[in-house]
């Protein structure tokens, strides 16, 4: 489909219009007055649907590279949020609507065999329990309409604090009740028509009074300009003893269409002073020291590490190279895959920090069991995991991209206290 877009693009509509055909005609029986204004209305309404549908994938198909490449995401989600919000709810009606029609082609065929001599009576065909399933199925259709109606309104800002305390036996003394608060996945070009809900993040982080920041990847959906309205926003993001940042698949410019190879290395250079302006220290397979009186600990940052088709530019081994063995160590990664690829069971890591999940941005959460779909691609998606003595975190992003929502995955800000056991 990427190599001949017009047949992607006939392929889509055709089917689109496929699903407003047969839910049209599955909306139209529970109408009983086909000549009331309010039919009318419902059928111009619902066949806008479409149109607008398709008329926003052929944009984003062939002129998004028309717009800047900052503002090509938040275009996208319009159209993704359009898209999504009106079709599945009706794919989950006609999927009601085809049991319906199953029923009743069934009946009048069963009819047929019995009155052998005369017509069916009409009435024999109207079948009260497919009536009753068109009904259902709108009422069931209409509940991942009202959710995500929420995660695109309410669900996508309701900034969540998830605080953990973590012991350890070798956590140096000095650093007892040291608190490392962790962001992912900001990006950061989803909210530039948001840019009051940037602040209000920030007015949150600061209020947990850490320690330390770090930011475990995807600063950006794709470009370094996404940044240039939040600089001074971040900027004031303050914890007591600095602020650390890694790299995510995102960051690198792999997924924009760029003129020449350099403008990509470019792109990442001027992503890395944009962080370092916004006060963030970019850990790139290395160690920093974080030192309180004579102790220290060392935190470890990579570049992104995950498992194909994601991009595995991080070196592990040059970063532990960097820290004493004996040291207590944190790692940034961020991609939870690493964790058991690379760190869990190999090396000394005490905790690592990742992203990258999403959690789906789609979840339910009742006390003591949390589930998102996710969990089919990452056995560790979403809060802590432990083997031993060995942790990882995996925070479920602050942001949000593809759909522009969030329901039930709520935009985390994870608070970890460290304590001695």
């Amino acid at each position: 489909m990427r190599n001949n877009p017009v047949l992607g693009l006939l392929i889509f509509s055709f089917v689109i219009l496929l699903i407003d055909l047969y839910s049209f005609k599955g909306f139209a029986r529970l109408f009983k007055d086909k000549t009331r204004n309010f039919y009318k209305a419902f059928r111009i309404a619902h066949w806008t649907v479409p149109a607008i549908t398709i008329i926003g994938i052929s944009y984003i198909t062939f002129f998004r590279y028309s717009v800047p490449p900052e503002v090509q995401m938040p275009i996208f989600h319009f159209f993704s949020g359009f898209l999504l919000l009106f079709y599945i709810p009706k794919v989950v009606f006609i999927i009601f609507k085809l049991v319906e029609d199953v029923i009743r082609i069934t009946a009048k065929a069963t009819a047929k065999k019995i009155v052998k001599n005369g017509p069916v009576n009409e009435k024999l065909n109207t079948i009260s329990r497919a009536q009753f399933l068109s009904r259902v199925g709108l009422i069931t259709a209409g509940i991942p309409f009202a959710s995500m109606i929420y995660g695109i309104g309410i669900g996508r800002f309701d900034f969540t604090v998830r605080k953990h305390i973590l012991s350890f036996t070798n956590l140096p003394k000095a650093f007892e009740g040291f608190k490392i608060l962790q962001l992912s996945d900001f990006h950061i070009g989803s909210f530039i028509p948001h840019i009051e809900r940037v602040e209000q993040a920030v007015e949150l982080v600061n209020q947990q009074e850490a320690d330390i920041i770090v930011f475990t990847g995807d600063f950006v959906n794709n470009v370094s300009s996404e940044v240039d309205k939040f600089v001074s926003i971040l900027s004031r993001m303050y914890a007591r003893i600095g602020k650390y940042s890694i790299l995510g698949n995102h960051d690198y410019g792999d997924y924009v269409r760029w003129d020449n190879p350099q403008k990509k290395v470019d792109n990442l250079i001027r992503l890395i002073d944009q962080q370092n302006n916004s006060g963030f220290d970019v850990v790139m397979n290395e160690a920093r020291q974080i030192r309180i009186g004579d102790e220290h600990i060392s935190l470890l940052g990579v570049e992104n590490w995950g498992m194909p088709p994601f991009p595995q530019y991080g070196d592990l081994g040059k970063a532990l190279s960097s820290a004493n063995e004996s040291d207590f160590k944190v790692l940034l990664s961020h991609d939870p895959t690493h964790w058991d690829a690379q760190v869990v069971g190999k090396t000394n890591i005490d905790l690592t920090l990742s992203g990258h999940t999403h959690g789906a941005q789609f979840g339910i959460e009742i006390p003591g069991w949390r589930w998102s779909p996710v969990n089919i691609r990452y056995t560790q998606w979403g809060g802590l995991y432990n083997n031993e003595q060995q942790h990882l975190y995996v925070n479920t992003g602050i942001g949000f991209i593809g759909f522009p929502g969030r329901v039930g995955m709520p935009p985390e800000i994870t608070v970890l206290t460290l304590t001695r056991a």
